[in-house]
């Protein structure tokens, strides 16, 4: 008899089957494993792993190094001074997989139908002259952090669909893009629900899509190493892998699937609060961080369909070398993968 799992089950199976895997290797590391983050739920996998012993239970001494970017990330782990990574798919993160410096070896964050994602945001001035939904982008300057980054790619797939042309603005960073949106230097913007919501809460933007709606399960961070790593230091990638899914499992079932209770999820929200808003008393970062609950990938699972139109868009806009193949960004002999 054939069992068709659809893909939240699937995912769940995988992570079921990381967590049971679980174990202590015998990997005589004597050193830090470095763990690259950005301050957002979306890096919740790697918070809990290190808070809850899960790093440790697989024989790993993690240290978390914080970013404001993804690139500089990439930067980092193709240079050593990362080992590991949680962040979206760049155009500089293709190019240094094409150098031969690092790899995608599995999945983070995803979209996922039923589950609430990335939201499309109006400036408060746009909105009120007429941007109350993604069709009245053309011409209007989106923010993103830099060309070749995951607000490019959403940026320019929404247009696409809309058969618009807004105007990209790179600001660098997370924050200088918060601050133009909100002082309306920028139009528009997509961004994870829980800084979306607090923005359209206060007045200063307005929630006028979901990505979602344009980019289907889409594949919006994965986790990366140098490609020295992949290659040659297995036991050291499983054990991140084995640790890092852990801490997705009990994210998911406590934030997404809330199969622990009430009190789970209020403990969980103090953890993440450790790393996320902490210029805010918990009280006030507890909503947004519950409303920012997105799903991520049990098992570390890849979404390699994502992956390939994220790889086709870069090659399509002459961010990337068109000689570059999936297999060059890719190693899949760590986790299952979804769509490939």
């Amino acid at each position: 008899m054939m069992v068709k799992l659809n893909r939240r089950e699937t995912l769940g199976l995988m992570g079921a089957a990381a967590v049971a895997g679980l174990a202590r290797p015998a990997i005589a590391q004597n050193r830090k494993t470095v763990v690259g983050a950005l301050s957002l739920t979306s890096h919740s996998g790697s918070y809990i792993a290190v808070e809850r012993g899960y790093f440790a239970d697989a024989g790993l001494d993690v240290e978390l190094k914080f970013f404001q970017a993804a690139q500089p990330m990439a930067v980092a782990i193709a240079s050593g001074d990362v080992d590991f990574g949680v962040t979206a798919i760049s155009g500089g993160l293709v190019s240094l997989a094409q150098k031969g410096a690092v790899k995608v070896i599995g999945g983070a964050l995803s979209e996922a139908p039923g589950i609430d994602g990335q939201k499309i945001l109006a400036s408060d001035e746009a909105f009120k002259a007429g941007l109350t939904s993604p069709k009245g982008l053309d011409g209007k300057r989106f923010g993103m952090t830099t060309a070749g980054s995951s607000f490019h790619y959403m940026g320019s797939k929404i247009a696409a669909a809309e058969g618009v042309t807004p105007q990209f603005v790179p600001l660098q960073k997370v924050g200088a893009i918060i601050g133009a949106l909100k002082s309306n230097q920028i139009d528009a913007w997509s961004i994870v629900p829980h800084i979306a919501k607090p923005l359209a809460g206060s007045g200063a933007a307005h929630i006028i899509g979901n990505v979602a709606d344009y980019i289907p399960n889409y594949q919006v961070t994965t986790v990366f190493t140098s490609a020295k790593n992949a290659a040659d230091d297995r036991a050291l990638t499983e054990a991140f892998l084995k640790g890092y899914s852990a801490g997705v499992a009990d994210y998911d079932d406590t934030m997404v699937d809330k199969k622990n209770g009430e009190a789970a999820i209020n403990e969980m929200v103090e953890l993440i609060h450790k790393y996320v808003y902490t210029d805010r008393p918990l009280e006030k970062a507890a909503p947004s961080i519950i409303n920012g609950s997105m799903l991520l990938n049990r098992g570390a699972a890849l979404n390699v369909a994502s992956v390939r139109d994220q790889l086709n868009w870069f090659q399509s806009e002459g961010l990337v070398d068109k000689a570059i193949t999936l297999d060059t960004l890719l190693d899949t002999s760590y986790v299952e993968t979804i769509d490939s």
